[in-house]
């Protein structure tokens, strides 16, 4: 159980004011201050300064917030754990699995995960959760879930990771689609295009992409800007938040798309999709299992991440 000026410490992180934090916690404000002297005396130093609209956490606050937050979820998880122990009969129980994926992971990835885990935990509690990497980091850091597999960039100075796979990102178009007059350089033999040299002459197509945040598209915008060029570049732009209606657009020859291997597999086995990556964009990204900064679940991630791989 955490102390309570712990829990006073972190809503007077999350709201920037003593006064929010006390209605927050219906608590006076004379005793969050004290809370925060206490904690202050404690670790040796500021963790506010004040200003005109409320307070500011400092560098030591900044650190103590990552690591108090940690720890506040952690509490949450040993709470559920013994609520499963205390439910099931002496040794049927299993630690519930609450977390995340971003959307090519839960439709493509995660139900071989999820089965291999059932086979070997048939008592397991799952619960998954689908979202683009931006919305799942922030509900690891409410203690949403207790880790998320991800394909986009993130904080890594805040959370902690283990790398699941490593896949190939690929462009894709329909047969037709894709050696339409917008697509230079790539020719037509036997129906089957070869790719082009360079993610240049894919200028002229349409793109039809994931929305802003996903890290799908993410992966994307950031190849293209180490070559100075930019998802606006293209001749259009269509976004859509289900990765089978992109695949669905692409196939009616509404544009062409970049996504993960993963994704596609089916489609490119079928003659549906074609690959056209070109030359000069082979690229390949790590699919992640990360968590908070020093929990204490961290052993048991790290061996659930080690089984998934395997």
């Amino acid at each position: 159980m955490l102390d309570y000026r712990t829990h006073t410490f972190l809503e007077v992180y999350r709201q920037h004011s003593f006064t929010r934090a006390a209605e927050a916690l219906l608590i006076t404000q004379p005793a969050v201050s004290q809370h925060v002297r206490q904690l202050e005396a404690h670790y040796g130093c500021a963790l506010f300064t004040k200003t005109g609209r409320g307070v500011e956490p400092t560098p030591a606050a900044d650190l103590l917030y990552q690591r108090l937050l940690a720890m506040e979820n952690d509490e949450g998880r040993l709470r559920a754990e013994t609520a499963e122990l205390a439910a099931r009969p002496t040794g049927t129980s299993a630690a519930p699995l609450i977390f995340g994926c971003t959307r090519t992971i839960a439709d493509y990835v995660a139900p071989r995960l999820m089965s291999t885990h059932l086979a070997a935990h048939p008592d397991a509690s799952v619960t998954l959760r689908a979202g683009n990497t931006r919305d799942l980091v922030c509900a690891l850091e409410r203690g949403e879930i207790d880790f998320a597999l991800v394909e986009g960039s993130f904080d890594r100075s805040r959370f902690a990771f283990e790398t699941l796979s490593r896949e190939a990102y690929v462009a894709v178009a329909a047969p037709r689609a894709a050696v339409s007059p917008g697509t230079a350089g790539v020719k037509r033999h036997e129906d089957t295009p070869s790719r082009p040299a360079s993610i240049r002459q894919l200028l002229g197509q349409r793109l039809v992409l994931r929305e802003a945040g996903s890290g799908t598209r993410e992966i994307l915008e950031k190849h293209l800007a180490a070559r100075d060029l930019a998802v606006e570049d293209f001749a259009g732009l269509v976004e859509l938040e289900s990765i089978p209606t992109i695949k669905a657009c692409v196939r009616a020859g509404a544009g062409i798309s970049f996504m993960y291997r993963a994704a596609v597999e089916a489609e490119l086995g079928a003659g549906e999709l074609l690959d056209i990556t070109p030359d000069d964009f082979q690229v390949e990204h790590d699919f992640c299992l990360i968590w908070q900064r020093g929990s204490q679940y961290a052993p048991r991630y790290r061996a659930l991440c080690a089984a998934w791989r395997s």
